[in-house]
């Protein structure tokens, strides 16, 4: 059965066969074929035109000759030759000859013979009728109407390509032909139905662009108009799709007149209000607006003139116009242009629709309209894009602003203000409109008209609106749409002039009634034609001026959101965050409103009602941001006298709310916010007229809660603190400040903790103390007297009360300063020295001594307490004065004491003193008094100890001059001192002291203590040096941990931020630190000191491990820990500016500030007393993994460049340091940091280098040099610190070639000299781990999991290599070479040779034979060895091929890497392998071809290399050599740009013809269609037209062969067919306009292809083959081996995929069957790829499946 059915599908081809069979027999028919094939053969000694004309001549007459025969001989070369006769280039005559031959082969044919053989005749005609001369074109349309048209039905097949054929003879309607052409066209169409033939000029305009002008030129004729036609199929065919496609190819056409025409078309033939639109799918509607609207981009009136009137229809008048638009074509053009802006596709830019709207716009009958439906869309659609971060960033942003400015504003706020509208009422969790008015407001600039009109009106309008909501839906004060509507009011206002809320606009008459009498909301309503979303009840209030209702609104929203917040229960944390933040706002804005007011104003509120309320929210429910933001506001409103009614906060109970909030937040754990609190205390106090403040402070702090009152004090310190002096707070919170001196000397102990914590912690100055203090001591109310006492003979100086005062608060005064001294001690009587009295800033003081001349606070002091101690009463007087005045000179001498110990009193005053106490123990011995004598001795030890110091100025002078860490040396220490034995419990109490967090408030106490005994007792309490410094150390880390938990960026309206830390804390830290570490390297000195003296051998010390290691060991260590918490404290603690700031900021920005600084001091000290160590510390820290500290990348870089002066003492210290740590000496590496390696000092460098700019580079590079030459010696042997040093050598290389320094020859000569030598030994060391590893052949991400830290190192070396590493003790950083590691170092010298030794080595060695030597080591050692031996020479290390890739970019260089890449291109085993690794070579080959200009010609004659004479030659083979050399063409080929090989392109096609015509070995010519389709890729398609005559015969020869004997299931031929159906799938999809007119022969390209008639059989030779082959019987033995082919339409962008060839997955078939899928489908996918494509070809996908077909492990 299947024998019949194939032999009916093979009737077509059995005619022609059996039509030459028939005279098979007859000799006279043999002898004209042979007669033919003479003749044929003379056309290979064709070499000019007029040997064409020769051989046509004979040819006719050989056909002349034998005219009895209905059969043409040899018919297929015929027409190839015929073909190429009518070459475009050749001359008129030969045309004309060779249509003469044409004309008498068709009339020996006849119908039937034409029809049968149409393909190989038309092959050659259809093509030539657009190139041919007017002399020749009669001739050409004779023939075609003479041989063609009366084939009538028979030319259904070929229909397309006749209409392509002769499309050309319409370009010119005044032409000689047009008319002519135009009678032919008609007449093919009568041969066929219109709509068939319509549907043929569809498809021409859509895949031939070069033919869409003549089509509308036919179609401006011959298309009806189909305006009144309900049913259009039977005109333009069923597939309206189609037909709409075309239009909209025509209209996107790069030509403008093609534009014009099809617009023109549109208007006479489919207006938009036709059924052929309006019955169209909404896809294809769309498809065609698009394309229509886009001619506005072309800026030409004259197409903008046409499609105004296709959208606007044929009404004159405007009404009519705009009508029609809505009616037909507004929501078309609306969902067309939102859908392009929405989901741009990757086709066009993204700005493109909003470009088409803008231009729309000029035509105000279509804009306005549009606007109305489109402008809301619009900008959502460019808020999506400016989001989303794309490429034409900039250019959406321009295009949005101008059609920001476009748009009339009236119609874009009357569209965002009804949504918003909408929003608000609806209570949505979406905030759509309000957040794209955000987007408006930051992204466009907004002119005077939207400020000054619209704004006002939208603001007030929505406030009311807010208003009217929470009146009637209370619990909506607390939703998202409030918040985020507050958040827009915030925005709107800052943009509104203060002028323009004073009064509603001008509008016109019909809207001014409402403007009267309308309440905001409804009169926004009305002015932007909104309907209202809701009744609202009657206005009140003054609701005309915007100011006043948007006041009066904000100030009712206000008291309901902090009722809301005040009755809040069971509220979550969120909602809590939520509600503050709503209320929050409210008051911002009443701020913004009210200090813009800058003249009086009348309101109607209740200001005390909305003042209780407000201070009613100040509880526990709220959190500081609102706090800040209501008494700010509040404070504000008091002040602004242009309110009317206003409120006055002048009573206690409003105050009192206020202050106790404030001080709440004045607690420890608050410290983020004190700074912003005690301005609002301050601000409060001023706006006050009598002293609330101080009472309510006074009052907090007497409470008779123990916990409450120490809350009040620290309050109290920190208000002191943060105060300044010129404040006076002295004298502000005198009554405070007495109460807490008073607790300095209470018999509580907590009590007097606290005072003595807020003396420590909050006093800031002393003079605030001193002040009052000293007004009150010098009251002219105690009056004394001169006198003088005789005691025994003697004449003791005194004075004399004259009348009694008030001794009790006079010796109160001293008690408190006597408490003030002890607890201020040096600093308090420094303090007092330093400072005149005179510049106190109280001038009652100032007033009171007047008398004295300019003295110090510190002699006035001095000289008082000498009066009060000299002083006695009257006898009169005395029985009651004296026991008070006992006290008082007590209390006096404990000053007096307190004061001398210090040492800061003058010579003449240290003699006046003791004069007095030695008088005043006299005074006492004598008159039996004993209670001062104990103090007074005291005194008097403490006055002589001084006055022997004041006594001995020169010796004073030369300590005071000397270092801290050089005065304290052992010789300072008595012998008796060094007896001493320290408690065992002390070193841990003084730990435990400071650590514990819970001792926080007395840390101060126990810092004093140490860094005043240790210093003074050393070196009794060296023990606790060590200990002390781990543990203030790990004291300051703690806090550094703390201060960045406060530091974190959190929700601000959540619960408030703890942090005890603070900048006080952090300082005196940093001096017990700095203190401390200088003490432990002091105590080293000291030893070293002794050691020398008794002089005991170093050496043997060290052996030994003796006193000096251990002493230097713990020294360092302490100095290394200390460097690492300073370096971690100044990385971290950097602040910057964040763009939302918050009320920690101040308070943040201090404690970073101060601590940083007081940190980089304590460094600069020590780096002055140990430079190199602490230097080496620093870069141990940043070689440390410390995750947990975010300490920025540049920190370690920049603190070197704070302590550092120069960069060339930086890379001094580190070029010194990899020296000692290479040296071989024992004592010098005795004195390193172990822990530091010389890698890791290389790694720290090269960065450090990279940091640096050129000038500074050239002043480093002498001391680099110096190690440079001494790493690399006088060998090129490799040493484990060669390569690091390349590296940096490269990093100044790099800086310095960029500088005129290149042009001095000695820095040239050393630099290219190192430079050369370094990457010399680098090169040959990879060389060397090759011969003794193969690494090479193991990718690096292997060799690195291969030689990590789990795995051991191979153990194999090169000898050389291992004795140099042995010779190094020292360890190496991962990015250095080390022993047991080479692989990893190979693969990085072989990564660092390509991405940075090679681009640089021109700028460095700059000499073509230095960079030529440099490159043949290279290839010598590391390319050549990787290529050899590889059974995939392609599959090479990715690193190898980058450094012959960055190779191929020296010039010099080639002649060094050509070799071994021409050695791997003629490896036979080139092509195993898989196509990926092929891609980076191709650059590589792409440049031996450019270069060598020898090597493409080698390659061509490698191909047509004649077979061998020698008998024994296996042909088998010799083929296979022959294909490989094709396929070799073909990558070279590939390997190059578009047109790149255009020069020698006539050679490549001699050679394809030549291996076509000799060679018919299956595997040599399915190469050349691999070659064919290569070309096709690489050459513009009209480059080449000679070659399609060859092409087409070959493939026709092949499929014809094909159809009539099928080749058996695993036959040789089969791997030819799939080249052959290859190369046709790629023709089809790249469907070029040259191969359009030839598609027919081989599938369907009419609507038959999916729309089948009735008893329709085809004419395409694939979908013959489909049925020839599809009818074969399935054999057990067969399988249908190939996977099906993909639809040749990749699915690229969401719009209009991409074509791609349908054969990309097949790589070789087994039996015919495995194309069946192919041949059977390939017609309709090619037609439904033209209908959903456009045109765009997927390349990448093309290349991709001829590069996989190339290497495809053969």
């Amino acid at each position: 059965m299947h024998e019949i059915v194939r032999s009916q599908k093979t009737s077509r081809i059995s005619e022609r066969v059996a039509a030459q069979q028939s005279f098979a027999s007859d000799p006279k028919y043999k002898k004209y074929t042979q007669q033919v094939e003479k003749c044929l053969n003379s056309f290979d000694n064709v070499h000019e035109w007029a040997d064409c004309i020769a051989f046509l001549k004979q040819l006719l007459k050989t056909f002349q000759a034998y005219m009895q025969f209905k059969e043409i001989p040899r018919k297929l070369i015929v027409a190839k030759r015929l073909s190429q006769c009518l070459n475009p280039a050749l001359p008129t005559g030969v045309h004309q000859r060779a249509l003469d031959v044409y004309s008498h082969i068709l009339a020996i044919l006849g119908s039937e013979g034409l029809k049968r053989d149409l393909p190989i005749w038309s092959s050659g005609l259809f093509p030539f009728f657009e190139y041919a001369a007017t002399s020749v074109k009669p001739t050409l349309l004779n023939l075609y109407d003479t041989h063609y048209l009366p084939l009538q039905a028979g030319l259904r097949p070929v229909m397309k390509s006749f209409i392509l054929a002769l499309l050309p003879g319409l370009e010119e309607e005044t032409g000689e032909f047009f008319e002519k052409v135009i009678s032919l066209l008609d007449r093919l169409s009568g041969t066929v139905s219109p709509s068939f033939f319509f549907q043929n000029i569809w498809l021409v305009m859509l895949t031939t662009p070069s033919a869409r002008g003549t089509a509308l030129n036919l179609l401006s004729r011959r298309l009806p108009q189909l305006h009144g036609l309900e049913d259009i199929t039977s005109i333009v065919g069923s597939d309206i799709g189609l037909m709409i496609r075309a239009f909209a190819s025509a209209l996107e056409d790069e030509n403008l007149l093609v534009r014009r025409s099809a617009l023109d078309l549109l208007l006479q033939s489919m207006r938009v209000d036709s059924s052929a639109v309006k019955r169209a799918q909404a896809e294809d509607r769309s498809i065609l607006m698009r394309a229509a609207i886009s001619v506005v981009l072309r800026r030409d009136l004259s197409l903008n003139r046409r499609l105004y009137s296709w959208l606007l229809g044929p009404g004159e008048k405007s009404e009519k116009q705009i009508e029609y638009l809505k009616d037909n074509a507004l929501e078309l053009l609306r969902s067309t242009l939102k859908e392009d802006m929405l989901s741009p596709s990757g086709e066009y830019s993204e700005s493109r629709p909003f470009k088409i709207f803008i231009s729309l716009l000029d035509k105000w009958e279509i804009g306005a309209a549009l606007s109305e439906v489109l402008i809301y869309d619009s900008f959502k659609a460019v808020k999506v894009l400016a989001n989303a971060t794309s490429r034409g960033q900039e250019d959406i942003s321009m295009t949005a602003n101008t059609l920001y400015e476009a748009v009339e504003p009236h119609i874009i706020w009357r569209r965002l203000l009804s949504a918003v509208f909408q929003e608000i009422v609806s209570g949505d969790q979406q905030f759509e409109a309000i957040d794209m008015i955000l987007f408006i407001l930051n992204t466009f600039s907004q002119d005077e008209e939207i400020q000054t009109i619209h704004f006002p009106l939208i603001f007030a309008a929505v406030v009311d609106l807010l208003e009217i909501e929470v009146e009637r839906e209370p619990l909506k004060a607390s939703s998202p749409s409030m918040k985020a509507s507050l958040i827009l009011l915030e925005a709107i206002l800052f943009h509104i002039p203060h002028i323009t809320l004073l009064s509603r606009p001008e509008v016109k008459s019909d809207l001014q009634t409402a403007s009267d009498t309308e309440r905001p909301y409804i009169f926004a309503c009305i002015f932007y034609d909104i309907k209202p979303h809701l009744d609202t009840p009657a206005p009140s209030g003054t609701y005309t001026v915007p100011f006043c209702s948007a006041f009066e609104s904000l100030i009712t929203l206000s008291m309901v959101f902090g009722q809301t917040l005040t009755k809040a229960t069971g509220t979550s944390t969120a909602d809590f965050a939520q509600l503050r933040e709503i209320f929050s706002s409210s008051l911002t804005l009443i701020d913004r409103l009210v200090s813009r007011l800058s003249s009086s104003i009348k309101l109607i509120w209740e200001p005390k009602r909305w003042l209780s309320v407000v201070l009613d929210s100040l509880q526990e429910k709220t959190n500081f941001t609102v706090v800040d933001k209501t008494i700010s506001l509040i404070v504000l409103l008091q002040q602004t006298s242009d309110l009317t009614p206003n409120f006055s906060v002048d009573d206690r109970s409003t105050v009192s709310k206020m202050i106790n909030c404030l001080l709440l937040y004045l607690r420890p754990d608050y410290a983020v916010y004190h700074v912003r609190a005690v301005n609002l205390i301050w601000s409060l106090d001023a706006a006050t007229t009598r002293s609330h403040v101080e009472s309510i402070l006074a009052q907090a702090m007497n409470s008779s809660e123990s916990r409450n009152v120490q809350e009040s004090y620290e309050a109290f310190g920190v208000l002191w603190r943060l105060t300044e002096d010129n404040m006076l707070p002295g004298f502000r919170f005198k009554v405070p400040m007495m109460i807490v001196l008073d607790t300095l000397k209470n018999e509580e102990p907590n009590l007097r903790r606290i005072g003595e914590t807020w003396m420590r912690c909050s006093l800031k100055s002393y003079l605030r103390v001193l002040d009052p203090i000293l007004f009150e001591l010098m009251d002219p109310s105690i009056r004394r007297s001169i006198s003088t006492m005789k005691v025994k003979g003697k004449q003791i100086p005194g004075f004399t009360y004259e009348r009694p005062f008030d001794q009790r608060y006079i010796n109160h005064l001293l008690d408190m300063l006597a408490s003030v001294i002890r607890i201020g001690g040096q600093g308090f009587v420094k303090t007092a020295r330093m400072s005149g009295i005179k510049r106190s800033h109280h001038s009652g003081l100032v007033t009171r001594v007047e008398a004295y001349p300019d003295v110090s606070y510190l002699e006035v002091l001095v000289e008082l307490l000498l009066h009060y101690l000299q002083a006695e009463p009257k006898i009169s007087w005395a029985p009651t004065m004296y026991p008070q005045n006992l006290v008082i000179q007590s209390t006096v001498v404990d000053l007096l004491q307190a004061i001398i110990a210090r040492g800061e009193i003058s010579g003449v005053s240290i003699d006046v003193v003791e004069a007095a106490v030695i008088g005043k123990l006299y005074f006492c011995i004598h008159t039996d008094r004993p209670a001062l004598q104990n103090k007074l001795l005291h005194l008097l030890h403490s006055v002589i100890s001084a006055s022997i110091a004041t006594d001995e100025p020169s010796r004073r002078i030369t300590v005071g001059n000397q270092r801290p860490e050089e005065s304290l040396t052992s010789g300072d220490v008595d012998e008796h001192a060094r007896g001493y034995s320290m408690n065992p419990l002390l070193t841990q109490t003084l730990v435990d002291g400071i650590i514990t967090p819970t001792n926080q408030s007395v840390l101060q106490h126990w810092l004093d203590f140490v860094l005043m005994a240790i210093p003074q007792f050393q070196p009794m309490l060296q023990a606790v040096v060590a200990p002390l410094n781990e543990c203030v150390g790990r004291k300051l880390l703690m806090s550094l941990r703390d201060l960045l938990k406060a530091s974190k960026r959190e929700k601000e309206f959540s619960s408030d931020t703890h942090s005890s830390t603070s900048d006080a804390e952090f300082t005196m830290l940093l001096n017990g630190l700095e203190r401390l570490i200088l003490l432990s390297l002091t105590y080293t000195s000291e030893v070293n000191l002794m050691e020398d003296d008794a002089s005991i051998n170093a050496e043997k010390a060290v052996e030994g491990s003796g006193l000096l290691g251990y002493v230097r060991s713990f020294a360092y260590h302490a100095l290394n820990e200390g460097v690492r918490v300073l370096y971690l404290i100044w990385g971290t603690l950097e602040w910057t500016e964040s763009e939302e700031t918050t009320s920690r900021d101040e308070s943040l920005a201090l404690i970073y500030n101060r601590t940083r600084t007081r940190c980089r001091r304590v460094l600069e000290h020590i780096f002055r007393v140990q430079s190199v160590e602490v230097f080496e510390s620093i870069v141990d820290c940043w070689n440390r993994d410390m995750f947990e500290y975010p300490v920025s990348a540049n920190a370690p870089f920049e603190l070197v460049d704070v302590l550092v002066s120069s960069a060339q003492n930086v890379v001094h210290m580190i070029c010194e340091s990899i020296s000692l740590r290479m040296s071989s000496s024992e004592k010098r590496k005795q004195s390193i940091n172990l822990d530091l390696t010389d890698g890791v000092l290389f790694k720290y460098l090269e960065l450090y280098l990279k940091r640096l700019e050129g000038p500074l580079a050239i002043q480093v590079w002498g001391r680099f040099l110096q190690l440079a030459k001494e790493i690399a010696g006088s060998t090129r042997d490799f040493k484990p610190q060669t390569f690091p040093t390349l590296r940096c050598a490269t990093v100044l290389a790099e800086k310095i070639t960029q500088t005129t320094a290149m042009e001095d020859k000695r820095i040239r000569k050393e630099l290219q000299d190192i430079f050369a030598k370094l990457l010399d030994s680098s090169v040959g060391y990879v060389g060397r781990t090759y011969g003794s590893s193969s690494w090479i052949r193991r990718s690096a991400n292997e060799a690195l999991s291969s030689n990590g830290r789990d795995s051991p190192a191979p153990v194999s070396r090169d000898t050389k290599v291992d004795e140099k590493m042995n010779a190094s003790t020292t360890s190496f950083a991962p990015d250095t070479p080390r022993p047991g590691a080479t692989n990893e170092v190979a693969i990085q010298i072989n990564e660092f040779i390509a991405t940075v030794a090679l681009p640089l080595m021109r700028g460095v060695l700059m000499d073509n034979d230095k960079v030529s030597s440099a490159c043949a080591n290279i290839v010598y050692y590391i390319v050549s060895p990787a290529l050899k031996g590889k059974t995939r020479p392609m599959e090479v290390d990715q690193i190898v091929v980058n450094i012959v890739y960055e190779m191929s970019k020296i010039p010099s260089a080639f002649k060094t890497w050509k070799s071994p890449v021409t050695e791997l291109l003629n490896d036979n085993k080139v092509f195993n392998g898989a196509p990926g690794a092929a891609e980076s070579w191709k650059p590589i080959v792409k440049t031996v071809f450019d270069t060598d200009k020898t090597s493409f010609p080698e390659l061509l004659n490698k191909i047509s290399t004649a077979p061998s004479a020698n008998i024994f030659t296996n042909r088998e083979y010799e083929m296979l050599v022959r294909s490989l050399n094709l396929r070799r063409l073909s990558f070279v080929l590939l390997a190059g740009d578009k047109n790149h090989y255009l020069t020698v392109l006539p050679s490549i096609q001699e050679k394809l013809v030549d291996v076509l015509r000799n060679v018919t070995t299956p595997i040599v010519q399915s190469e050349v269609y691999l070659c064919i389709r290569v070309l096709l890729c690489r050459l513009s398609p009209h480059n080449l037209t000679s070659f399609w005559p060859v092409l087409l015969t070959e493939l026709y020869r092949i499929f014809e062969q094909v159809m009539l004997n099928l080749p058996s299931d695993g036959s040789e031929d089969l791997p030819l067919v799939l080249a052959a159906c290859k190369c046709l799938d790629l023709l089809i999809a790249i469907q070029t306009e040259e191969f359009q007119i030839h598609q027919w022969m081989f599938v369907t390209d009419t609507v038959d292809a999916i729309y089948r008639p009735n008893e329709w059989s085809p004419e395409a030779m694939m979908d013959q083959l489909a049925e020839i082959a599809a009818s074969l019987p399935r054999t057990s033995t067969t399988t249908n081996g190939g996977t099906s082919p993909a639809p040749n339409v990749s699915t690229f962008t969401p719009h209009r995929p991409m074509r791609r060839p349908m054969l990309t997955s097949i790589r070789q078939i087994d039996s015919i069957r495995d194309l069946v899928p192919f041949f059977s489908s390939v017609s309709i996918t090619t037609y439904e790829s033209v209908y959903a494509s456009n045109g765009s070809i997927d390349w990448d996908a093309i290349e991709k499946g001829i590069m996989d077909d190339m290497f495809d492990g053969r």
